[in-house]
Order: structure tokens, then sequence, then C-alpha cells
């Protein structure tokens, strides 16, 4: 679902901002902002890049068969008019 390292990377440069004084303050505010930062992204409902080109592939290849099978129709419709 999503890339825990850029997750990861994230937190660390948030920590990085802080002020220097207090490591394990820092170390504890980074796993702070990793917890509530996946959990606001998990909110999010988000897809991957695969499963969105996935859906993207479908959608393409079902629009392609309906105008198929309306070009179909249309070509009854004009014989049965005939």
């Amino acid at each position: 679902m999503l890339d825990i390292r850029k997750l990861e990377d994230l937190a660390e440069h948030i920590r990085n901002l802080l002020p220097g004084g207090a490591a394990e303050l820092r170390d504890e505010i980074k796993s702070n902002i990793r917890a509530t930062l996946s959990a606001a992204l998990a909110r999010m409902e988000l897809v991957t890049r695969e499963e969105f080109d996935a859906q993207s592939a479908l959608l393409a290849r079902t629009r392609e068969r309906l105008e198929k099978l309306e070009a179909v129709v249309a070509e009854l419709e004009r014989r049965a008019s005939s």
C-alpha cells in the first residue's frame, strides 16, 4: 500500500528540522510523526501506482468494448429501420 521507506524518510526529514539538543526527544518525536503520518495516509485510502495503472487499463479496455458494442447496436438499429 504505502512505501514505508518514503514515510521513514519524511519522518527523518522532519526530525532533522528540530533542534539538536535533545536526541531522545527527537527520536520520540520521529516515532510520533511516523505514526501520525501513517495513520493519516491510511485514512485517505490511497492506492498504489500499480493498482491505479491496473484500474486505468481495465477502464480503457471496458471503454473500447463499450464503443464496439455501441457500433454493433447502431448497425442493428439501422438495419431494423430499413
